[in-house]
């Protein structure tokens, strides 16, 4: 089995002298004022949960825009730091934009555009041309800050998710065979009839072969983008070697199903801090006596937020016995508002639980609570470890993190985990309780399905599906790439 150890190991072993640099959109650690003091956060979202704790393993050069309002003030003139700061592992390299930049690169075409395109959530994509500019021009912003980073050594770069599709090009055009080239996507690859309307779908292509390996999270990712490319591009597609070959050089696609820091996250699960912050929970949202149903998402419409609430309501119409005893909490913190979908969504969510409340509130007692906010990792733990059910009800998700951490976090063999079928996680998890969540009917049977099942199928399912996750962590995949890319060699 992959540990920590076995990354360490073979990072220094077979490594070498050669440096190691991870590029992505969001940073691992963020800088802000919070009472007048500067506190350091880790970063949300999934890429960080995977990549820190191995990061802290091989260590390297993290390269990702600096977007903390403190960032600059403990930044040095190189745009370097050591983190994490309590016991420095690896160096951040904080990539600084301009709001121009920001704007159109990130909550335009990567948000506005990527991002709607991958995900088959029926939200139409929106291409404009002075987006794409200055998506170019912030990826030729990260290939100058990872030049930088390298000089002259030989380096592994291991580019992160879809704000980076041209980097591979940009950084080939100046380093050569020098640099081996990986890049995982994070979220799906949309079919060939989806992906042609993609105006920019040429330079992209273009840029994401300059890899000498692009991973995906399933093997389904994997056939479409080869199908995009057989219906795009002159090239040869080797499907048993799982290569494609363009202009003499051959970039590998390969499925690497992510996931997370098992043994990490259940020690940190088991902290006094995690049992303390569970009572502070549980007081906070007046959970005592009540089965707790949780979900745990940054507010998007790919989540599929409204689809659970009305699984709430529905389950609580026929099944009005647990009125009293059942509440739904849903945590997460808003994100790209700047954008109208996602100001709509907010609004609906809104609305959605004010009328589900009205409908079923008792006196002294409503189904639903919300909190908007982040929450930091042994928060996140302790949420996991309060609820009975854990629910993810995502439209269309690469792989889906949450479900895991909350798999790992259980210590105790207890809870449910009621999954979507639209992650790539349920590929894995075949012992939660699936669902379609677009089928209200169902989602609130499965709901009902996991608030009374009996104690011994719950720790049955439990106890498989963290066996799962122990043998499939992100050691495992991290390992598993590393090792792909060893297969090359270095050429001056």
């Amino acid at each position: 089995m992959w540990t920590k150890e076995s990354i360490e190991r073979l990072v220094r072993e077979k490594l070498g002298d050669y440096l190691l640099v991870v590029a992505s959109n969001r940073q691992p650690y963020v800088h802000v004022l919070a009472r007048g003091k500067v506190e350091c956060r880790r970063g949300a979202g999934g890429v960080i949960t995977a990549l820190d704790p191995v990061m802290k393993a091989c260590g390297g050069t993290w390269v990702a825009v600096g977007d903390g309002d403190a960032d600059r003030r403990v930044t040095g003139p190189d745009g370097t730091l050591a983190v994490p700061p309590e016991e420095p592992r690896y160096t951040l390299r904080r990539v600084w934009l301009t709001k121009e930049e920001e704007d159109a690169y990130y909550y335009g075409y990567s948000n506005e555009a990527l991002w709607p395109l991958c995900h088959m959530v029926f939200n139409r994509p929106e291409f404009r041309k002075e987006d794409w500019d200055y998506y170019k021009q912030v990826n030729r912003r990260f290939a100058d800050a990872v030049m930088e980073e390298v000089g002259d050594r030989k380096a592994f770069v291991w580019i992160q998710d879809y704000h980076l599709c041209l980097l591979p090009r940009y950084l080939k055009e100046r380093a050569g065979s020098r640099l081996i080239v990986a890049h995982f996507w994070h979220i799906p690859w949309p079919a060939h009839e989806t992906f042609r309307i993609c105006p920019q779908r040429r330079e992209i292509i273009e840029g994401l072969l300059a890899n000498d390996l692009i991973g995906f999270h399933t093997r389904y990712h994997c056939n479409n983008f080869m199908e995009v490319l057989d219906r795009e591009i002159e090239c040869k597609l080797d499907r048993e070697r799982q290569s494609v070959t363009r202009g003499g050089h051959e970039t590998l696609i390969r499925p690497y199903p992510i996931s997370v820091d098992f043994e990490g996250l259940g020690r940190l699960a088991d902290s006094s801090d995690c049992a303390a912050l569970r009572d502070s929970l549980r007081e906070e949202f007046g959970l005592d006596g009540c089965a707790v149903i949780a979900g745990l998402d940054r507010i998007d419409y790919t989540k599929g937020i409204p689809e659970r609430l009305l699984a709430v309501d529905r389950l609580l119409e026929k099944h009005p016995e647990l009125k009293e005893k059942v509440v739904f909490l849903q945590m997460g913190h808003l994100s790209r508002i700047h954008i109208q979908r996602y100001k709509d969504l907010n609004d609906e969510i809104n609305a959605r639980i004010e009328e589900i409340n009205w409908k079923h509130s008792t006196e002294g007692w409503s189904p639903i609570r919300l909190a908007r906010r982040h929450l930091s990792l042994k928060e996140a733990l302790a949420l996991y470890r309060v609820a009975d059910v854990c629910l993810v009800s995502s439209l269309h998700d690469g792989m889906n993190l949450v479900a895991k951490e909350f798999v790992s976090s259980r210590t105790d063999e207890q809870g449910v985990l009621v999954l979507s079928t639209f992650t790539g996680a349920a590929r894995e998890l075949v012992d939660a309780v699936l669902i379609n969540p677009y089928d209200r009917e169902q989602t609130s049977d499965a709901l009902h399905e996991a608030l009374t099942m009996p104690p011994a199928e719950r720790q049955r399912r439990m106890a498989r599906l963290r066996g799962t996750v122990q043998v499939n962590n992100i050691f495992r995949w991290a390992g598993k790439i590393i090792s792909e890319l060893l297969r090359f060699d270095f050429t001056e």
